[in-house]
């Protein structure tokens, strides 16, 4: 663990009334690709996952639900990324003593994550890099309780089961030829 893990902000998700035109912006304007696109399985809302970084996952994530008449920013969530699955455990124990509410761990396969509301009630995600890539979305519950080498090992168990499973090299390796 690091002594005062710092979180850097990574990605944001968007609400879209309009997610095919946001996504021709996006992809032609920012030159962004799509890196993964499905159901969530617990919300039903269908997520398209973009980035310009063969190692980053997502930089952007397109989500539909914003109402016609707001007319103003609005993100799903701010996430921010930490060093290793020592500073997620650390960042989620610091969120419960804090008073956080809607505490919510959870594995991606590629992120282990903690999910939970700031004090005005926005979501905000702090996550890390797993080693290993499964098919997005994919989200399962993570004790972070348990140790970090026994989280390791259940999340390589859980991710090696998946349909399309590899490791992040590897997946890294095929967005950079998407990309070039």
């Amino acid at each position: 663990m690091t002594a005062n893990p710092r979180a850097k902000l990574t990605h944001s998700a968007i609400f879209c009334q309009d997610v095919p035109n946001m996504l021709d912006f996006y992809t032609k304007v920012l030159g962004l690709i799509i890196t993964d696109e499905g159901v969530h399985p617990a919300n039903k809302i269908y997520y398209t996952f973009l980035s310009s970084d063969p190692t980053e996952h997502h930089e952007i994530v397109l989500v539909p639900g914003r109402p016609e008449e707001v007319d103003f920013m609005v993100t799903q969530q701010i996430s921010f990324y930490v060093d290793n699955l020592e500073d997620v455990q650390a960042i989620y124990a610091r969120a419960e003593a804090a008073g956080a509410t809607e505490i919510r761990p959870r594995t991606h396969g590629n992120a282990w994550s903690v999910y939970f509301l700031d004090p005005e009630g926005n979501k905000i995600e702090v996550y890390t890099h797993t080693p290993w890539y499964v098919p997005q979305p994919y989200s399962k519950p993570l004790d972070l309780e348990k140790s970090a080498d026994q989280i390791r090992q259940e999340t390589e168990a859980m991710c090696r089961e998946e349909t399309g499973f590899m490791t992040a090299d590897d997946r890294s390796a095929e967005l950079a030829k998407r990309m070039a």
